[in-house]
């Protein structure tokens, strides 16, 4: 499928170590979205931030947090993303999901060198 023009973007907050059946939850959430067949989805571990615990996590060396937040961002066609949130509540005890409409330009294709028709 060829995703291009409005979207649906859901990013969902959870911390590194959160698991699911004993692997972490941000690989199972990845791999029911490629089961589901949504069009991609990245896993980004942040460096700080706090949520729900008000507790601050940070990869300062004077402070090492063993649950850095991490985001899973998952864009497909809203109808596709509607359609996978159901997932998420079986999988998802702690976190934040959101949901925003985004606009997809893909690029696809293009030789390296390519660059603007050169």
């Amino acid at each position: 499928m060829k995703l291009h023009g409005p979207a649906l973007r859901l990013t969902v907050f959870i911390g590194d170590t959160d698991t699911w059946h004993h692997k972490p939850l941000h690989h199972e959430i990845v791999r029911r979205a490629h089961a589901a067949g949504l069009a991609g989805a990245s896993v980004f571990r942040g460096m700080e931030g706090y949520g729900a615990s008000n507790r601050v996590h940070t990869t300062r060396i004077l402070s090492l947090s063993e649950d850095l937040p991490v985001a899973v961002v998952i864009v497909d066609t809203e109808e596709q993303i509607r359609g996978f949130l159901p997932q998420l509540d079986e999988l998802i005890g702690e976190g934040l999901v959101i949901l925003d409409e985004v606009e997809v330009i893909r690029y696809a294709g293009r030789t390296p060198g390519s660059a603007g028709g050169r």
